[in-house]
C-alpha cells in the first residue's frame, strides 16, 4: 500500500509499504480519509525530532478515517464510520488517563508523524481507544482537524485558561491554523477577540471569523496596539504560540492577574521573563500541550452545530508535501493545509 515518508531531513517520498495484519485485540484497522499538516510536520521536515524516531518514517501528525475493520473485543464502532484519530499512544492504564487528561499519560510512546509511524498511509491499525467518532455534520476535514488544531485550542483556552464571555483574548497568528481555529472558538462564547497577522491580505479573513482587531505586527508594535484598543487595561488572555519573538510584547499585553497559556515555541525555545512584572501584576503562565479525547468531542460538537468552522487554505492530493511544508514555514498559508488519502 502507500505511504508517505521522511526519508531524510527535508526530502518526502510516496514509497510501497506491507499493509497492516488484520487488527488485534482491542484495535481497529482503518482508512485514511484527510491529514492536516501542522508545524510539528515542519519540525520533523527539518530534523528536529531529535533521537527517538527512525528513518524512513510514515508522516502526518493529525488525520480522519473510515473504519474499516474492527478486532477482537472492539464495541461502541462500526465499519464505514467516520473517526478522529487521537495523535499520540497513551498508556491507557495510568491515572492520568483513567482520568479522562490523555496528554498527560505517564507512559507515552510519542506522537504519531514525529516520533513514531503517521498517518499518510492507505491503511492503519490503531487501539479503538484512540479513536473518536464524528458527529452527524462533521464531514472527513472537519474531522481531521478535530485532534491537534481545534483540541489543542479547546484545551489552551478553556481547560487551562479558563476563558470566559465577556473577556478580551490577545490571539498570536490569526491567519495560522491553531489561531484560526481560536478566534472562533473564543467568540462563540461571546469574548472580544483581538489578533496578529503578518501581512495586510490576512486582516480581512481574520475579520470574517469573529475577530474585532486585527494588528499587522510587521507594521505597528502589537502591545503597543493592544494598550491602546484596551484603553491601558490590558487583555484578560494572551493565546501564545509563537515564541521568542512575541514573549515580552505578551507579558506586556496582560492586565494585572492575566493569564498566558502558550503551546509552541516556533521562533525559538528561549525568551527573557520580566519577573518584577511577573510578581508585581500577578501573572499567571500556564503551559499545555496537546489536549484530551474530550476536547475532540467538544470541538466537533461545536463543528456540527455551526459555531466553529474549518478554515482550510488549500487541499492536497495525496503525494509530495515538500512545498507545502515549505509554505508552511515561511508563513504563507491561512488555516490549514489538508491531504486527501482516501474517499
Amino acid at each position: 500500500m502507500r505511504a508517505l515518508q521522511l526519508i531524510s531531513d527535508r526530502k518526502v517520498e510516496v514509497t510501497e509499504i506491507d499493509p497492516p495484519p488484520p487488527p488485534g485485540e482491542g484495535e481497529v484497522q482503518l482508512k485514511i480519509r484527510v491529514v492536516a499538516l501542522n508545524h510539528i510536520d515542519v519540525w520533523g521536515w527539518r530534523g528536529m525530532a531529535f533521537a527517538r524516531r527512525k528513518l524512513p518514517m510514515t508522516v502526518g501528525a493529525e488525520a480522519s478515517a473510515e473504519v474499516a475493520a474492527l478486532g477482537p473485543g472492539v464495541s461502541g464502532l462500526k465499519t464505514g464510520q467516520l473517526v478522529s484519530i487521537y495523535g499520540a499512544p497513551t498508556c491507557g492504564t495510568c491515572r492520568a488517563c483513567r482520568e479522562g487528561r490523555d496528554n498527560a499519560c505517564e507512559h507515552p510512546a510519542g506522537v504519531h508523524g514525529f516520533h513514531l509511524d503517521g498517518y499518510a498511509r492507505d491503511l492503519a491499525n490503531m487501539p479503538a481507544r484512540n479513536l473518536v467518532p464524528a458527529p452527524v455534520g462533521v464531514d472527513d476535514i472537519g474531522a481531521a482537524l478535530a485532534p491537534v488544531t481545534f483540541g489543542t485550542c479547546e484545551h489552551m483556552l478553556f481547560d487551562n485558561a479558563k476563558l470566559e464571555s465577556g473577556e478580551t483574548v490577545l490571539i498570536h497568528a490569526g491567519g495560522s491554523g491553531i489561531g484560526s481555529a481560536a478566534i472562533q472558538l473564543a467568540k462563540g462564547i461571546g469574548c472580544t477577540v483581538i489578533t496578529t497577522v503578518g501581512s495586510d491580505d490576512k486582516i480581512e479573513r481574520c475579520h470574517e471569523l469573529g475577530a474585532d482587531h486585527v494588528i499587522n505586527y510587521r507594521q505597528d508594535r502589537f502591545e503597543g496596539a493592544v494598550r491602546k484598543i484596551t484603553k491601558k487595561r490590558g487583555v484578560d488572555v494572551v493565546f501564545e504560540h509563537v515564541g521568542k519573538d512575541t514573549w515580552a510584547g505578551s507579558m506586556l499585553s496582560m492586565r494585572r492577574g492575566g493569564r498566558l497559556v502558550t503551546c509552541g515555541s516556533t521562533s525559538g525555545v528561549s525568551a527573557d521573563t520580566n519577573l518584577m512584572m511577573l510578581f508585581q501584576q500577578q501573572l499567571r503562565l500556564i503551559g499545555s500541550f496537546g489536549c484530551r479525547m474530550g476536547n475532540m468531542v467538544d470541538a466537533m460538537e461545536k463543528m456540527a452545530r455551526g459555531i466553529v468552522r474549518p478554515v482550510v487554505d488549500t487541499e492536497l492530493e495525496f503525494g509530495d508535501l515538500a512545498p507545502a511544508l515549505e509554505r508552511m514555514e515561511a508563513r504563507r498559508v491561512f488555516g490549514k493545509i489538508v491531504m486527501r488519502v482516501n474517499g
